[in-house]
């Protein structure tokens, strides 16, 4: 083992050489050295402060968050369920019993309408026809009602007393014939069958004269009462037939049955409409809301409840009193889910009318119940 490692072998002869001394550094070089690691240990310092302050704003603003989350859940309490509803008023649709063609329509849609103010004419030439047969059926009937009344005719009657007399006469002739035939026929002057012939004739006389007597108070008294009341009653349908075409022809001048406003008009000028086809909307100024409850929520109202309500697009509070309450159905039914153990709720229809008239209302406008 060699006792100096510092010395080195020439690769010429072999001989160890000695190692070169260390250089020295200057000061320039160390002051540089030294600057360098005051800025490091002034890094690391600023690094540690930075990391320090960091922490420092995570934990402020964790505790901040956590106390605002403490004071909203102690403080802050939830809204209530917001109940919606809406607006909704009658509707009255207005159609007549006679088929025909539109002819004039008077108002248009979004007009406001008083109780019978006209609003649409229906020309029906089938309907003008049937009254014109009405009315001449009528005319016979009269006619002929007239004439059974006045009873025969003044000609008959004075041809009926003439047979009459007629037959009182041959009576008279006859009689005196007879009598004379007996007489003789007790003296024996004439045969038992002439006087007999004669007494036939006699009273052969008195059933012509009584035939002729019933038919002159035939003649004078006229028809029967039965067949009078027959000839009446036959008028009184003839005028059922002429007032039942005309009821057909008033729904020719369709009017307003009440105060509103024109909503739809369905058919146009020389349209033709059915029997009881629609030809027009009133909606009438009787506004109400609508609201579908649970019947959970049924507990405070009933009928006579005065509801807060809310109307947005009015923004404007309203007193409501409700005056009508009724199930929807099992289709409208609220279904529980059955592992909450809660039970199923009917949906319930609430109408309520505003306790004073609202100006500018409309039907389809939302209205809130306040809670």
């Amino acid at each position: 083992m060699e006792a100096n490692t510092d010395k080195q072998k020439t690769p010429d002869t072999g001989r160890p050489v000695s190692a070169p001394a260390p250089q020295k550094s200057s000061p320039k070089e160390e002051g540089l050295d030294f600057s360098k690691q005051q800025i490091a240990v002034a890094s690391a310092k600023d690094r540690k402060t930075r990391e320090h302050a960091l922490a420092l704003a995570v934990v402020i603003v964790l505790f901040i968050v956590i106390g605002l989350a403490v004071a909203g859940f102690l403080c802050i309490k939830p809204e209530p369920d917001r109940i919606q509803g809406q607006c909704d008023a009658t509707e009255v649709r207005i159609s007549g019993k006679l088929p025909g063609r539109v002819a004039t329509i008077y108002v248009q849609e979004g007009q406001a309408v008083h109780a019978g103010d006209t609003l649409v004419r229906i020309h029906s030439s089938v309907a003008d026809a049937r009254l014109a047969q009405a009315q001449a059926a009528e005319d016979a009937a009269s006619a002929t009602n007239a004439r059974v009344d006045a009873g025969a005719r003044p000609q008959v009657i004075e041809s009926a007393e003439q047979v009459y007399n007629q037959a009182v006469a041959a009576t008279g002739i006859a009689k005196k014939t007879f009598d004379r035939m007996n007489t003789l026929a007790g003296e024996g002057v004439v045969s038992q069958q002439k006087r007999d012939e004669a007494e036939a004739a006699y009273k052969a006389a008195q059933a012509g004269e009584q035939a002729a007597k019933a038919q002159w108070d035939l003649a004078k008294a006229g028809a029967q009462k039965e067949e009078k009341a027959a000839s009446a009653a036959m008028v009184r349908v003839a005028k059922g037939g002429v007032r039942e075409v005309g009821a057909l022809l008033q729904d020719q001048i369709l009017v307003a049955p009440c105060d509103g406003i024109v909503t739809v008009i369905y058919p146009q000028e020389s349209e033709l409409v059915a029997i009881g086809a629609p030809i027009m909307t009133i909606e009438k100024d009787d506004h109400y809301a609508v609201f579908n409850l649970r019947e959970t929520m049924l507990k405070d109202i009933k009928d006579g409840t005065v509801l807060h309500t809310y109307i947005p697009a009015l923004d404007k509070e309203v007193d409501m009193e409700v005056y009508y309450i009724r199930d929807m159905g099992s289709y409208a039914n609220w279904q529980a889910t059955k592992a909450t153990g809660d039970f199923d709720a009917r949906t319930f229809t609430v109408k309520a009318r505003p306790k004073r008239p609202v100006r500018d209302l409309r039907p389809g406008m939302s209205i809130l119940l306040k809670q």
